[in-house]
Parts: structure tokens; C-alpha cells; sequence
């Protein structure tokens, strides 16, 4: 017989089967199996898999070629309400459920005494309910409280915005139950809050209880993610379900000579992170760093790596350009030069000129710390284009610094006869069709601007160098179009916000990687303080001190404008005050994001030419601005920064010979990771050391700020606690890629297959890069 899926998902039931099961012809049907039996039952609301074939044979055959693929719908006692509750949590099959892994994990392999529950620890213990009912904190507060107790002592259950009236029926006298929690200590009393329970059916004993559920008692049990409505002992029997009927489907299609000797098979990994062992370490599995979860996070991590692996093999194997190194214009650029490049910049140097001079396309992310000279070793790139007859497009974050590339670039480049150009958004009319046709018959021969460089308008005569900045501020499709303007032009992308190795392995794996990890000869690294509210007037008096010295120091504010829902300061009222109450006999100016370009300049253009003493800024000034004769940074409300942007603002002081300082200044309200975040910045200038401690603080996605194009949604992998595992992964990764480049040998089609099918959108977009 033959079972019809169409595409619209539903189930075709046969006429012969008709009489059999008492469905209609069309009927949309359920299947379950038990064992070899086929339940079948009416659903007319629930949509089947999204698949169009033909099923030959019997049900039995049909169920056993399912994979894990397959709707939740599928799974025995999962009907169309549980199917709803399990789609909020965005689980549609199989294999979303088996990657559903545990929050944590509890141990109930024995149940402690009462007495015996310790404050700080999460216990799992048996009691009677001696006492239920509603009581009044001595703060007034309302609460549901219950007593629970058993041959050894007693402890309190706490609920706070309770319904009393569902809770008393509930929490019945006499009733007895199972019971979670983290145990707390208030004076004598110890309480759990919220406690989790499993009742014991009337008439049971405690021992019956434990020896007929091994899903939820005498075992480390996982404690999974929740919608309401959903329960734990709910979960748990969908999961030994599914691991009893689905697991042996499972094989990993890694080669086994591929995966660490230490890791189990997925299979194996899959079983014990949702079925925990006898002899489980508890702190392993709520870590996260069993072999099983490592060996899982392997598994994501491999099939990332070898999407990023076929990628730079694909641009290694594209035509390019192989530039000549003439040196017309880049010794020329040394001799003009006040000071001599450092080591790090050298050596970085010369690996991109090894990669221009290649046939094939450069790809290189350069990472530098603040003012380690990033600018000038991409300024020695465009040279070499540009000596070669090409253009060169050079993209920054912002207009502020656009505009501070365009100064410093134009500055050299002027006395060698080079046309450096600004493309802004603000440029209208006819001075922006002029600088257009300039750029399309290729007299603009180095092109700077935001966004803006890649917009549709802009054609280039003949581009041969893109050099992006700050690249976590774009992600890969700006990378892409840029990439577009020109016959596969080399790509250069600079960051001076240090990224941990780890993340940028994650990041930017197709790109080759180079740090100049040198500061200038002269650099005096700037002392940081913490500084609360009370020493405020200290602090005025240290502008007041650098300004006597000639200085000039810069004040930063998170805000723009108050408003009514913030107690933070902001910068412009703050210019105001700061300007006629307590600097007045000081030249006092504000910038910040919402001027017009035109007086963002003038205002800049004051500050270098120390027409002001003070600038009152927002964090527009966070990177790129130099003014060697700014020698204090004050940062008000520093607690409501990240790590990397104070580290960024710090940069803007210090560029000179003279010792410079930053205080922090913070009401004294912080919280445990604020106050992290402030002494981390007190203890260290290397903002290597700052980036690792910022994505512990942080994570991935917070650290970047908002979610980078392209940056994998790891189900499993965590790149902070599974750093070591990613090495390895990407190790094994590119191996395998250099052995059999287009992973066309037998053995590995299914291992193309698999990749596909798993980052097939996001490798089509990593295309582009």
C-alpha cells in the first residue's frame, strides 16, 4: 500500500485503509508507534512535515524511514497542543529536540535528610507538607508559605505574588512530594524559593516511587528550557521517547580518524548529555565540559571551520591581482616620515606585500591596539596600488573618522602629487557629481568615506584595494559589495578593537590574520583611576592643573540630552554648566553625534588647534581622533560602558610625549560586572588582555555589540568555555581541506552533504566576503 505526503504536508490515507482504521479518504492522520504497533488518529489542524514523496509499503515502513527531519507531531504522546507549546521554544523535529540540551542538571541519585540541607547548595530532598497558608513579611510584603517536613527536620517553601486560593488546594496538609531548590539561610531559618516538586501519588511509598520513574528519580536528571505550560516530567519523557526510538538514526558523517581520540561518537555524546551516567561528575555536566558536551561542540565547531576552510580556499584559488612592489610612493612616504616605522608594523608590512604581489585576492583582517599606527601600514598598502595604476576605496565606521583618515592620508599624499578624496553623505549637487566623475575615470586615486564608498552611484575607474576599518561595524555584505566595485580587488580590514584569538578564529576564519602588537617608540602608557562621586572637585582641579600646563583633556557623557527617565548626566547641559559655573575662565566646546558634519569640523578643528581647553563629548569621539596635546580623559557614568569602548575612548589621550591620565568617575551604584569592568581597566593598558576579560564579561554577541553578519548561532559551543575545543576543530578543519580540497572523495560526500545542509545560507553569504 501507498502512503501520500503532498506538498502541502498533508497525509493521503488510502481507500483501503479505510474500513480498517475509520478515516476518510484526505484525512490529515497523526502516526505513533509502540513498538511495532501504528496508532493512527484524526488531525485536521496540525500541519504534517513540509515535504513532497511517496511512501512504498506498509506504515511500518514508512515510520522506519523517517529521520531527523521529522515533525515533533511524530513522536508518541506529543498531540497538537504540546506541539504548539514545543514550536514557541522553536522545536519542529527530531533533531531540534535532540539539541535541546539541558539548563542544568540536579542529582537525585539520593535524597538528603532535611536536616541535612545546606544554605547555597541546590538539594533534592522528600517531606510531608505539615503547614500551607498565607503570611505577611515584616516588610509587608505578602507571601505563600509552606512547612515541610520529615523524620530528620523542617524547612519553609516561599512564594512571592502567589494566587493563595490555587496554592492552598494545591499545597494540601498531609500531601507528600519530591522537592527541588536552592536552599537559602535567613537568620535560622532555612527556605527554598519556588521549590520544584514532583507529588507522589495517594497510597504510594517513597521507594516504589524512585525504583518506577528512572526518567525523573535515582539518577542525575536534566532540568531542560521551558515555555509555559510545558513541564520537566514532561520533557523528560518526550526525550527517553525520542532517544529510545531515534538514536540508533543518528551518524555523524566526521570521518572517525578526524575526531579526537578523548571525544566519544555523537551518538554516545547525545545519549549522555540528555542521559547522564551512574557515575556522572554533577560539576562536569552543569559546566558544560564533560566529553560529550566537548565532543558536541567539536561537532558544530568542524562543520563552521570547514565552511570557513572551503571559503579561503576558494579566494585563494580566484584570479587576482599580483601587484608590483615599485616603491615610487612607499619610500618616498618613509623619507617624509617624522619617525621610523616600528617592528610590528614592518613585519606587517611585509605580509601584506606578499599577499598583493600573490595572483590571487588578499583577504587580511590587520589587528592593532589604540595607536599602534594601523592607519599608516594601510596608507603603505594603497601605495602600492596606487603605484601600480589602481584606485584604492578605504571605509570607516563613521564620518568623524572618515574624516580624520582623509586628514592624515591627504597630509602625506599631497606632497607626492597623489589625489586623496572625501565622500560623504552630506556632499550634495554639482561638488558631488564633480567628485564622482573624478572617481569614475580614475583621477580620485584614493577614495575615502563611510557606507557611503559602496553605494550604487559610485563606480570606480579601476579598483584594485579596499581597506575596510573597524570590520565588526559592517559585517560581510558591506565586505562583499565592496568587493564588487572592482575585478576581485585585495581586501584589507583593519579593527583597533582587539578581538580575542578564539572569537576571531569564529569571526574572520577566512582571513589571514596579522597584529601589530608594538606601540610607537615614546608612548607613555596613560594611568587609570577609579574615582567616585564624592572626589568630584579633585577631579575639576586636575583639568584645572592641565590646562595651566598648556594641556587639554577631553569630557566624556553616555547621553546627548537628559531626559526624564534618566538620572545620567548628558553632555549638553553638562557643557553648559561645566562652561559658565565651573570652568568659566576655561574655553570649554561640545561635540556629539547629532551636529551637522560642518560643525562637527569646526568644532574638532578648535580642539586641534587648541582653541579649547576642554571638549565635552559624547562617544562619537571613541575612535580615531588624535590630538597628541590631550592629556586627560574623564569619563562620567564610566560604569555604563563596555570594556573595549572605555579602552577605545582612553585611546584618545596619550598620543604624545606627555603622561597622560583617564578617570573613571561612577556614582558608586555598580553592579558586580561594572565594578569588573572599571578594575580591569585600572589594572592594564593591553587591550588584548581588555577584549578577553570583556567577552567573559560580556559573551559573544554583547561583545560585538549588535550580532555579526555571519556569526553562527552555536546550539552547543560556547567559544568562551570551549576555546580550546575550537582550536582543534579548526585544525582538523583545514587538514582535511588540504588533503581533498573539494571534499569530492567518497568518504567525504557525505560529509559535503551535511555541511550544506547545515550553513548552506550562511556559506552563500560568506561567498560574498
Amino acid at each position: 500500500m501507498i502512503v501520500t505526503i503532498d506538498k502541502n504536508g498533508a497525509l493521503t490515507v488510502p481507500p483501503d485503509l479505510v474500513s480498517a482504521v475509520g478515516l476518510s479518504p484526505g484525512d490529515k492522520v497523526s502516526i505513533e508507534t509502540s513498538g511495532d504497533k501504528i496508532l493512527l488518529s484524526t488531525i485536521t489542524s496540525t500541519q504534517l512535515p513540509d515535504t513532497s514523496e511517496i511512501i512504498s509499503g506498509s506504515f511500518s515502513e514508512a515510520i522506519k524511514k523517517k529521520n531527523l527531519q521529522t515533525g515533533v507531531q511524530f513522536i508518541r504522546g506529543i498531540g497538537p497542543k504540546l506541539a504548539v507549546l514545543l514550536e514557541k521554544r522553536d522545536i519542529k523535529t527530531i533533531e531540534d529536540l535532540l539539541y535541546l540540551l539541558p539548563l542544568r542538571y540536579e542529582d537525585r541519585r539520593e535524597l538528603i535528610p532535611i536536616s541535612h540541607l545546606r544554605a547555597g547548595q541546590t538539594s533534592v530532598f522528600s517531606g510531608k507538607i505539615l503547614s500551607a497558608d498565607s503570611a505577611t513579611t515584616k516588610g509587608g510584603r505578602r507571601v505563600f508559605e509552606v512547612v515541610v517536613g520529615d523524620d530528620s527536620g523542617s524547612i519553609t517553601f516561599k512564594w512571592f505574588h502567589a494566587n493563595a486560593v490555587w496554592m492552598k488546594r494545591t499545597w494540601t496538609l498531609g500531601r507528600i512530594g519530591i522537592f527541588s531548590g536552592e536552599i537559602s539561610q535567613f537568620g535560622f531559618q532555612r527556605e527554598v524559593h519556588h521549590p520544584d516538586v514532583e507529588w507522589l501519588k495517594d497510597g504510594c511509598d517513597l521507594k516504589s516511587v524512585l525504583d518506577s520513574d528512572p526518567a525523573n528519580f535515582g539518577k542525575i536528571v536534566p532540568v531542560y528550557p521551558l515555555t509555559e505550560g510545558l513541564h520537566q516530567k514532561t520533557m523528560r519523557r518526550i526525550m527517553k521517547e525520542v532517544l529510545d526510538n531515534f538514536l540508533n538514526n543518528i551518524e555523524s558523517a566526521i570521518p572517525a580518524d578526524v575526531l579526537p581520540a578523548e571525544f566519544p561518537t555523537l551518538k554516545i555524546a547525545l545519549n549522555h548529555v540528555h542521559w547522564p551516567p551512574p557515575d556522572a561528575n554533577l560539576i562536569d555536566f552543569n559546566g558544560g565540559k564533560t566529553p560529550s558536551h566537548r565532543a558536541m561542540a567539536f561537532d558544530e565547531f568542524f562543520y563552521w571551520e570547514l565552511g570557513l576552510a572551503l571559503k579561503k580556499r576558494g579566494v585563494a584559488l580566484e584570479k587576482g591581482i599580483a601587484f608590483q612592489v615599485t616603491h615610487r610612493y612607499t619610500k618616498e612616504l618613509v623619507r617624509l616620515l617624522p619617525f621610523e616605522l616600528t617592528a610590528a608594523q614592518r613585519k606587517v608590512l611585509s605580509e601584506i606585500k606578499i599577499d598583493m604581489m600573490s595572483p590571487h585576492p588578499m583577504h587580511r583582517l590587520v589587528q592593532g591596539d589604540v595607536g599602534s599606527g594601523k592607519t599608516l601600514v594601510a596608507l603603505m598598502a594603497a601605495l602600492v596600488a596606487v603605484e601600480n595604476g589602481y584606485q584604492v576605496a578605504f571605509m570607516a565606521p563613521t564620518e568623524i573618522l572618515a574624516e580624520q583618515h582623509w586628514h592624515t592620508i591627504h597630509r602625506w599624499c599631497s606632497q607626492m602629487d597623489i589625489e586623496v578624496i572625501l565622500v560623504t553623505a552630506s556632499l550634495k549637487g554639482k561638488a558631488r557629481k564633480d567628485l564622482l566623475e573624478r572617481i569614475a575615470d580614475g583621477k580620485a586615486q584614493i577614495v575615502v568615506g563611510t557606507h557611503s564608498v559602496i553605494q550604487e552611484k559610485i563606480e570606480f575607474s579601476n579598483l584594485g584595494l579596499g581597506i575596510i576599518d573597524e570590520q565588526h561595524r559592517f559585517g560581510v555584505l558591506q565586505r562583499g559589495i565592496l568587493k564588487k566595485k572592482g575585478a576581485n580587488p585585495d581586501i584589507l580590514v583593519m579593527t583597533a578593537t582587539p578581538i580575542p584569538r578564539t572569537l576571531a578564529m569564529t569571526l574572520f576564519g577566512d582571513l589571514s590574520l596579522s597584529v601589530i602588537d608594538e606601540l610607537p617608540p615614546g608612548r607613555i602608557p596613560v594611568e587609570t583611576k577609579l574615582y567616585f562621586e564624592s572626589r568630584r572637585g579633585r577631579v575639576y582641579d586636575m583639568i584645572r592643573g592641565e590646562a595651566k600646563q598648556g594641556h587639554q583633556s577631553f569630557i566624556i557623557y553616555p547621553l546627548v540630552e537628559e531626559t526624564e527617565k534618566s538620572d545620567l548626566r548628558a553632555a549638553s547641559q553638562m557643557a553648559e554648566h561645566l562652561g559658565s559655573d565651573i570652568f568659566s575662565s576655561l574655553r570649554v566646546g561640545l561635540l556629539h553625534g547629532r551636529m551637522d558634519p560642518d560643525e562637527k569640523e569646526r568644532v574638532m578643528s578648535s580642539f586641534k588647534n587648541r582653541e579649547l581647553d576642554i571638549l565635552v563629548s559624547t562617544t562619537v569621539i571613541e575612535v580615531g581622533i588624535d590630538i597628541p596635546n590631550a592629556t586627560l580623559m574623564v569619563i562620567e557614568h564610566a560604569e555604563r560602558f563596555g570594556l573595549s569602548q572605555l579602552h577605545q575612548l582612553r585611546g584618545r589621550v596619550g598620543r604624545g610625549s606627555i603622561k597622560s591620565q583617564c578617570i573613571l568617575l561612577t556614582s558608586g551604584k555598580l553592579s558586580e560586572d561594572g565594578e569588573k569592568r572599571l578594575r580591569v581597566m585600572e589594572s592594564t593598558t593591553d587591550g588584548f588582555r581588555i577584549a578577553e576579560a570583556d567577552l567573559e564579561i560580556r559573551g559573544p554577541g554583547d561583545f560585538l555589540g549588535t550580532r555579526q553578519a555571519g556569526m553562527p548561532d552555536f546550539r552547543v559551543a560556547n567559544i568562551l568555555r570551549d576555546g580550546s575545543v575550537l582550536e582543534q576543530a579548526r585544525q582538523a578543519a583545514f587538514t582535511l581541506i588540504d588533503k581533498d580540497p573539494e571534499l569530492s572523495a567518497a568518504c567525504n560526500k557525505p560529509l559535503y552533504a551535511e555541511l550544506m545542509r547545515r550553513w548552506e545560507k550562511r556559506l552563500e553569504l560568506a561567498t560574498i566576503g
